[in-house]
């Protein structure tokens, strides 16, 4: 990469940030961001009172004290900075969110709690203004994460999200701050120097649900810090020493020209895929063919007698080991194996598949031993829209072997979860939570966001403490 040779991308990034506007993005792209804005809150709201939630609550809250930023669904205020970390975590907090097929990021654990939160610091942004920002982040994300070449990042072990995510946050902030084009630059700039995030936290750790809220919280401090005239990296994009392609990329040939490719044509926003189960994006295939031929064979998973499924390298690393029993309820959720096994069992890989008990069942762990995973190159070589395909197969007592594949699950782009099935999850997620009067409110002003003078009447929906989804 050569600042000579290579047209720099750092500026133009910034300069379409900063003259987004809603007349410039068309009507259906904004719907759609109000439905995927729906979403991150139902997931906000089943994440608040999770228990490893709560336990980040309050160590967040022990460290950071009080203040006046909203901390969604338990009553408590805090610091902005924590308040973004903490709902961001919610976001995350039971792989029920968003992702980006090709550049695996969740864009509304970086988009919702630095929406809130900035609102809440400047007290001057009207609800247009929010989504103009939300969209910002739509795109910039996966841009950003293309340039690395997306899912690569995670076959080398980074979260990926966390690596591309600070700059969503940071435009998110600094377009609702008004920061113009040297400002923004220098909040991309703070935001690729405290980019990071290692992938291994997916195992077991709890803070695997917080690592996108790192980011977050590093993206609306550099905003921040630009809007005080702090200034950052120039050209971050653009360096061959020390910038952010040069050192992420090292070694696998960075795409500088994806960061600002198709900006105001095409729009990642629609391309974003919501999910279905309570698990990572990668497994969703394994779980629709599990689900579609016990529906199809009405399988009665004690004549299984093997299970082979078969993945591309990213889908393999990011979602493969012999699991050990007992397993956490992250490294469940991250793990082949156990989704198969349990989507053949309950018929549902939803939060009910991931409690305590569940976890530690013997008839999970005995299907859970047939389980085969194999890497298939050409899944792996395959179209660049296919390489999140699942081969899966099924082979019963008798001899029989049943088999499914799953190209693109749904939720991708060519069978998208509509934006009335985005209410009905909504619903059916947060209904058990909450009043129905409340569970109304919140769905009528995130769809009306556009009209809204200010986030506050969302702000206050949100503040009030929710049931817990496995209480």
């Amino acid at each position: 990469m050569s600042e000579s040779t290579t047209p720099e991308v750092t500026v133009p990034l910034a300069r379409w940030v900063e003259q987004l506007s809603p007349d410039t993005i068309p009507d259906r792209v904004q719907t759609r961001a109000k439905h995927l804005l729906l979403d991150g809150v139902a997931c906000a709201l089943v994440g608040a009172q999770l228990p490893w939630s709560r336990v980040a609550t309050r160590s967040v809250l022990a460290l950071e004290g009080s203040g006046d930023a909203v901390v969604i669904g338990t009553g408590s205020t805090t610091s902005a900075p924590a308040a973004v970390l903490l709902n961001s975590t919610y976001v995350q907090g039971f792989e029920l969110d968003d992702f980006h097929p090709l550049a695996p990021l969740h864009s509304n654990s970086l988009i919702l709690p630095t929406l809130l939160a900035t609102a809440q610091h400047t007290g001057r942004v009207s609800g247009a203004d929010a989504l103009t920002a939300a969209v910002a982040g739509f795109e910039v994300g996966p841009r950003v994460g293309l340039s690395l070449h997306g899912s690569q990042m995670l076959s080398r072990g980074w979260h990926s999200g966390p690596v591309f995510g600070t700059h969503t946050a940071a435009m998110v902030t600094g377009k609702l701050r008004g920061l113009g084009v040297d400002q923004l630059e220098d909040a991309l700039g703070m935001a690729g120097t405290q980019s990071a995030g290692l992938m291994a936290a997916q195992y077991e750790a709890m803070s695997k649900r917080m690592q996108h809220g790192f980011a977050a919280r590093n993206g609306y401090y550099a905003a921040g810090l630009a809007a005080g005239g702090y200034t950052g990296i120039k050209k971050v994009f653009d360096r061959p020493y020390g910038g952010y392609l040069a050192v992420f990329g090292e070694g696998h040939d960075p795409d500088p020209a994806q960061v600002i490719a198709g900006l105001g044509e095409g729009w990642h926003t629609e391309f974003i895929m919501v999910k279905s189960y309570a698990a990572q994006g990668g497994l969703h295939g394994t779980i629709q063919a599990a689900l579609e031929l016990r529906a199809e064979h009405d399988i009665d998973p004690t004549t299984v007698s093997h299970i082979e499924i078969r993945v591309g390298h990213t889908v393999y690393h990011h979602g493969w080991w012999e699991p050990q029993r007992p397993l956490t309820s992250i490294g469940a959720q991250m793990n082949l194996g156990y989704v198969a096994a349990v989507a053949l069992l309950d018929g549902q890989v939803l939060p009910p598949q991931f409690t305590d008990a569940r976890l530690d069942a013997d008839d999970v762990w005995e299907l859970l031993g047939k389980v085969e995973v194999k890497l298939d190159e050409e899944i792996q070589n395959g179209p660049v829209a296919e390489r999140f395909a699942t081969d899966l197969s099924i082979t019963l007592a008798d001899g029989t072997v049943l088999h499914k594949r799953i190209t693109q699950p749904h939720g991708g782009p060519n069978d998208p979860v509509t934006n009335e099935d985005l209410i009905a999850k909504y619903r059916s997620l947060v209904g058990p939570l909450i009043e129905p009067a409340r569970l109304d409110a919140i769905q009528d002003v995130v769809l009306e966001l556009d009209t809204a003078p200010d986030l506050t009447e969302l702000v206050n929906l949100l503040a009030a403490p929710v049931a817990g989804a496995l209480d």
